[in-house]
């Protein structure tokens, strides 16, 4: 009998702990990424000047390179200044706009990428896309997955409190993200990969389930796991499908009409909760005149009580929006993935139904 397998492409190495960076040469040698540390360094500017003799002291054959990340046109000069250099590797330290970078830089030069993160505000660390700002505007882009992730809880603790929140709404709205793909498949017959599905929502789920705070070690450990299995669930899945659905077309939505207002994991949340909302308000097998969904009742309640233990944010007026202005926002939202079927495109409301939701939706957080 034959046996049948499928190659997944993950990190060969993963490594969440305190004071990481500290044992990167021994970690790059164990995981035989580069025994003698020859490798290419990349810091943003304010982490070059933070940790740049911590790097030297770790990987002391290393080259250190400072850029200005997060821009199409920065990744295409990291990726010149690579050209020819017999590194081992290249090493991505800082936040996702660096890590971005430095994956996209590497993909286009064929060398293995190291995704440091000193921050969790989304889950671009381990995933196989970077969005980069191009003609002003972010730009996804394919690129490999990192050969090793490395997460330095010390450093992701001290980061600013509004960038773990980021990080557990990305990472919380991979619940909704799950549920929409489910609804795809049963009403347009669109594959899943159950995989895939386990992988980011059981991250979402552990940090559902984490009753500690934002800032506690094991609570920022969980998060970081789950921002990397949501990483890893789009590498398996070939697309973001896993990790993005109404919930990604809202911040998205949100951050093409009012960019000021939320960070892309905090609409990524807000716009999880509302159509967790949506799903208990009509139920997902039919349309609106159906009997509310109980299961989703229920998380929509649990999701709600996370949200407001840790700060984020749940109804518009928490990111100086009013309650006209996200429905505009949630009407707007489908035209940023065509093609993509969610609870937004099922239900597929009218302007007045979705001003007369969000009042509810809004009534009904409290």
């Amino acid at each position: 009998m034959p046996l049948l397998t499928r190659t997944v492409f993950t990190p060969l190495t993963i490594e969440i702990s305190a004071g990481a960076i500290q044992r990167l040469g021994g970690l790059l040698a164990d995981g035989r990424i580069s025994a003698g540390g020859k490798v290419a360094v990349v810091l943003g500017p304010g982490m070059s000047a933070e940790l740049s003799g911590t790097v030297a002291s770790a990987l002391p054959s290393a080259e250190l390179l400072t850029i200005a990340a997060g821009t199409f046109d920065a990744a295409n000069a990291l990726a010149e200044r690579l050209r020819g250099h017999p590194y081992d590797a290249v090493v991505g330290i800082g936040g996702g706009k660096v890590i971005d970078t430095v994956k996209y830089a590497a993909t286009l030069q064929g060398m293995p990428m190291v995704a440091v993160a000193t921050s969790l505000a989304h889950d671009g660390v381990a995933s196989p896309v970077s969005t980069l700002d191009r003609h002003g505007a972010p730009t996804s882009y394919g690129v490999h997955v990192p050969i090793a992730v490395v997460v330095d809880l010390t450093l992701v603790a001290h980061s600013p409190l509004g960038q773990l929140q980021s990080g557990i709404g990305e990472a919380l709205s991979n619940l909704s993200a799950c549920a929409d793909w489910e609804l795809s498949h049963r009403y347009t017959g669109e594959p899943l990969d159950g995989l895939a599905l386990a992988l980011a929502r059981s991250g979402g789920q552990a940090v559902l389930n984490h009753p500690g705070e934002a800032v506690e070690e094991d609570f920022v450990a969980t998060l970081a796991e789950a921002l990397v299995l949501g990483g890893i669930a789009m590498a398996v899945a070939g697309s973001s499908r896993p990790c993005s659905g109404a919930c990604h077309e809202i911040t998205h939505a949100l951050g093409g009409m009012y960019p000021w207002a939320a960070s892309h994991g905090l609409g990524a949340g807000l716009g999880a909760l509302f159509a967790t909302y949506l799903r208990a308000r009509y139920s997902s097998d039919g349309g609106p005149d159906d009997a509310p969904d109980n299961g989703h009742i229920t998380t929509f309640t649990r999701l709600g009580d996370v949200f407001a233990r840790h700060g984020l944010p749940r109804v518009p007026a928490d990111i100086g929006l009013t309650s006209e202005q996200f429905a505009a926002v949630v009407e707007h939202a489908p035209a940023t993935r065509p093609g993509r079927y969610t609870i937004l495109e099922h239900l597929d409301l009218d302007t007045a139904a979705i001003r007369k939701t969000v009042e509810e939706y809004v009534d009904a957080i409290g």
